[in-house]
Parts: structure tokens; C-alpha cells; sequence
């Protein structure tokens, strides 16, 4: 028994919260602490294991070798598909992440009463999918995961949204389908061509196979894949301008859905740059680098500028996501333009590439965040207009130095994680990008004018009446959710070592 939990410790993981899901939906609809206690014991079942995998995990090994807690079975052998598991230094932060934000996003749930037994499941269900596409060494079985993490969210936020969900759900499942037909159609086109779908096989042979089909040279087919791939991820990134369904997504979004949609949904299509946009395609994307970096500066700057102009706070956050995660495309963009390059433009790379991942753990953590407070807000005023508000801090001083806390760790203040995250990311795209760099600095002007915005209308200034005797501090529930992410918001902050080293480790062999 102890071999079998050894040898498949990754579908373990992968299939317990669809399990779980399962078993949800077989318990008694009224019994709703049961159902909500349940769906909790069964989320940290993961976080526990993916604990175990952390501590078992060698950064040391070569990924380009073999990936660690592999697992293969064949799956379609006649189109050379497999069930092909495994982590390395890149995937592992993003399995962890997945698996913390899981049961905090449940816990964050206990208000939920209608349907209850559906909305847990979907979590669940959802949590499969998005791990799913992290530990995937197949790119037909990726597909799948990538599918399946997108059907929950749209009934979460269809079924369990605000006002206008029918309307965000059915633009987020538009964009996010319309993006992955191309790259349904550009896997199906490598794989057959290849005759296998194995992502290790597919790096390693990659440069050297022939795709030319119905007339046009194998040059010309890579290039039109590569686009296919980077319009997928990009819409989910979101990068300008396939970031429009977001902002609506999030508004409508239940506070726990747009903690699971910021804090590891987007990061789904920063890790497809990572994962296999740069290793299957460094010459297209050593061309097309400048266009990359360019979206990546115009989503730092129209993100930020965007949130600095909102009037709901939802929405004002939503648009901070556009912005952080532009630093990670502008890290994937220095990656790209340093292929082919000498040992110096290299290093650079790798710096930006380190920098990208642990933004995406970074901005999981305080996104997640930012969004659960702006629920706990919601929650009792039930208003989320900036306008309203005014002077909480002197009603609510907890809440509010928990406010300004995860607000400066988004901001990138030194001393919270944010700030070694885009530091790094700069530092390596600089020589690089050094133009796109520049320009992407102006976004980070209106960064501290959307952060500072939201805290003087929300804590600051002349107290709103109207919210005396309404208005009660977080409950020991709602801290038991805030806690774990500051405590890591201030240990990536002042010791990133523990996690940089692992990451480092990670870009050293792949970029």
C-alpha cells in the first residue's frame, strides 16, 4: 500500500478533490455544516500532501532529464497520447499555491447557503482541473485540465454572481473557449505531426521536425501554432487587449470564486509561456519578443491606469490583476529576447524568468487577499462603490491595518512580497528590453495611485454616518482566512530565498 501511494502520489492529489466533489454531492442538501465541514477537511487533503511533495522534492535534479513523482500510462497509444504526470521547480509553487488557496476559498464560503452542495462541488471540481494542468507532461491530457478548470468557474459565477453574471459568465467562457480552439487545433497539428504528445519528447525533437502541410513550409505552420498558443494563454492571462472579460468576471464573481480566478486561474497562461511557449517555440519567440514585451508594458500601464479611474472597489482590483501580471508577461518577453543570445543577455534572462514565477506566487497570494477583503466589506455593507465609504478605519482598525497591509504587499512596498518579485523582473529585462522597461515604469506610477486611492476612500477622510453601529470587524473565521496569506505576504518579503532558490534552480536548466 505504501509503494502505491509512493508511485502515484501525483494522482493522488490530482483526483482527491474530484473524489471529494463526488462525495459532496451524495450528502443531504439541508445538512449544511456538514456539507461546508466536509468540503474543508476534504481541500486540505491536498495542501497536506503537496506539503509532503515539497519536502521530498530535489531541486537539484535536471527537469530536462526527468521530472520528479512521474507518473505514465498509456492513454491514446494509436495518436501516441499518455497519462503522463510530473512536477519540477515551476510547477511545484503553482500545485502549492493551488492547494493553500483551495481550502481558504471554501472557508471564505460559509456564508453560501443556496445550492450549497453544487457551488462546493464546482469548487472542487475546479481545484482538479487547474491541478491538472500543472502537473501535465502530455499536451493532449494539458488540454483537458485546461478545459475542465474553465466549466466550474462559469457555473460558480453564473449560478452564485451578482447581478449581471449572466452576462460576465457567458463573456468569460467566449473568451477563454475562442482562445483555446486555436490551441486545440495548433496541439492537434504538433502531436500528429509528431506523432507523439509528450511534451519531454516534443522539447527535445521539437527544432527538428517537419510541419509542413497543405503547402505551406514547417517555418510558416511553427508560426502559425506559436500564435495560437500565445492568443490562448494571453486571453487568459489576460494581456491588453484580450483582457476585457476579466474586470467582469471578477465584479460578479462570489468573493471566493475571484479569489481562485486571481489567485491561480490567470496564472493557468503565464505558466503556458513558461511551460511551452519559450521551449517549443525560442526562435518565433525571439522574433516576435518586441510584440510581447509591448503588450506586456501597455497591460502594466492601461491596467494601472484603468484601476486608478474605477469607482467600485471589486472592479478597481480586478484591474490590478491586468497590471501585475503584466510584469510576468514582460519576464516571459525577456526570456524570448534573449534566445540566441550571449552569456550575459542569458543570465538576464533567467533573472526576469525567476522574477516571472515568483510574481505569479506573489500576486496569487496578495490577490486572493485583496479580493477575500473587499467580500468582508461587501458582506456588511453591501455596496462596493468607493464613494460610500470614508473613514472606516476609525470603526474598523483591524480591518483596517489588515487593509493596508495587503494593499502595500500589491504594491510592491519593500518588505512584503510584491516588491522582490517585479524588482527581479525589471533587473532581468532591463538590459534587454530596456525600452519597454522604461515605458512600463510609468505604470507603476499609477500602481501606487490606484493602492493609495482605494485606502484614503476606503479608511481615510471624513467618516461616513451612515455605517456607525452597522459596520463589526472580521470574525475569527474570516482571520483564520487573512492569516496564512500575510504571514506568507511577509516571509516572501523579508526571507524570498526559500522559494527563489527552488525557482532558480528551475530557470537554470529550462531557460
Amino acid at each position: 500500500m505504501l509503494n502505491f501511494l509512493e508511485a502515484h502520489s501525483l494522482s493522488i492529489l490530482l483526483f482527491t478533490p474530484a473524489l471529494a466533489a463526488l462525495a459532496v454531492m451524495l450528502l443531504p442538501a439541508r445538512r449544511i455544516k456538514l456539507l461546508r465541514w466536509f468540503a474543508l477537511a476534504a481541500s486540505l487533503l491536498p495542501l497536506g500532501l503537496s506539503v509532503y511533495l515539497w519536502l521530498r522534492f530535489d531541486p537539484a535534479l535536471d527537469p530536462r532529464l526527468a521530472f520528479q513523482f512521474e507518473e505514465w500510462l498509456p492513454w491514446f497509444p494509436a495518436i501516441g497520447s499518455s497519462y503522463h504526470l510530473g512536477l519540477d521547480g515551476l510547477s511545484l509553487p503553482m500545485v502549492a499555491l493551488t492547494c493553500l488557496l483551495t481550502p481558504l476559498a471554501i472557508l471564505a464560503s460559509f456564508k453560501i447557503e443556496t445550492h450549497l452542495r453544487g457551488y462546493l462541488a464546482l469548487f472542487l471540481l475546479l481545484e482538479t482541473g487547474i491541478l491538472g494542468v500543472f502537473m501535465a507532461l502530455d499536451l493532449l491530457l494539458f488540454f483537458v485540465f485546461w478545459e475542465i478548470g474553465l466549466v466550474p468557474m462559469y457555473f460558480l459565477i453564473n449560478q452564485w454572481g451578482g447581478a449581471n453574471r449572466n452576462y460576465a459568465s457567458l463573456k468569460f467562457i467566449i473568451f477563454t473557449m475562442g482562445g483555446s480552439l486555436g490551441l486545440l487545433l495548433a496541439i492537434q497539428l504538433i502531436g500528429l505531426n509528431a506523432g507523439s504528445f509528450d511534451m519531454l519528447n516534443l522539447f527535445r525533437n521539437f527544432g527538428s521536425l517537419d510541419l509542413s502541410v497543405f503547402g505551406l513550409t514547417s517555418a510558416a505552420v511553427k508560426t502559425i501554432a506559436f500564435w495560437a498558443f500565445v492568443i490562448a494563454f494571453a486571453v487568459k492571462v489576460p494581456v491588453w487587449p484580450f483582457h476585457t472579460w476579466l474586470p467582469d468576471a471578477h465584479t460578479e464573481a462570489p468573493t471566493a470564486g475571484s479569489m481562485i480566478l486571481a489567485g491561480v486561474l490567470l496564472k493557468l497562461g503565464a505558466y503556458g509561456f513558461l511551460r511551452l511557449v519559450l521551449p517549443l517555440f525560442p526562435q518565433e519567440s525571439a522574433r516576435f519578443a518586441p510584440a510581447l514585451a509591448a503588450l506586456a508594458a501597455a497591460a502594466i500601464i492601461f491596467g494601472a491606469l484603468a484601476a486608478a479611474g474605477q469607482k467600485d472597489l471589486k472592479k478597481l482590483v480586478a484591474y490590478s490583476s491586468v497590471n501585475h501580471m503584466g510584469f510576468v508577461m514582460l519576464g516571459v518577453a525577456a526570456v524570448a529576447s534573449a534566445v540566441g543570445g550571449d552569456a550575459a543577455a542569458v543570465q538576464s534572462s533567467r533573472i526576469a524568468a525567476s522574477g516571472a514565477v515568483l510574481q505569479m506566487v506573489n500576486h496569487g497570494l496578495s490577490s486572493a487577499g485583496m479580493f477575500f477583503l473587499v467580500g468582508v466589506l461587501y458582506d456588511r455593507a453591501h455596496t462596493r462603490q468607493l464613494d460610500e465609504f470614508g473613514g472606516l478605519y476609525a470603526l474598523l482598525p483591524a480591518y483596517g491595518t489588515v487593509f493596508i497591509f495587503v494593499s502595500m504587499a500589491s504594491l510592491g512596498l519593500p518588505g512584503l512580497n510584491g516588491f522582490i518579485s517585479e524588482l527581479l523582473v525589471v533587473v532581468g529585462a532591463w538590459p534587454l528590453l530596456s525600452a519597454y522597461v522604461a515605458a512600463a515604469m510609468i505604470g507603476l506610477i499609477f500602481t501606487g495611485t490606484y493602492i493609495l486611492k482605494g485606502i484614503r476612500q476606503v479608511l481615510h477622510g471624513p467618516l461616513n454616518l451612515r455605517w456607525r453601529g452597522v459596520l463589526t470587524e472580521m470574525s475569527a473565521r474570516e482571520w483564520a482566512v487573512i492569516l496564512p496569506l500575510m504571514a506568507l505576504m511577509l516571509l516572501l518579503g523579508i526571507w524570498p530565498s526559500w522559494l527563489l532558490d527552488l525557482i532558480n534552480r528551475a530557470v537554470m536548466f529550462w531557460f
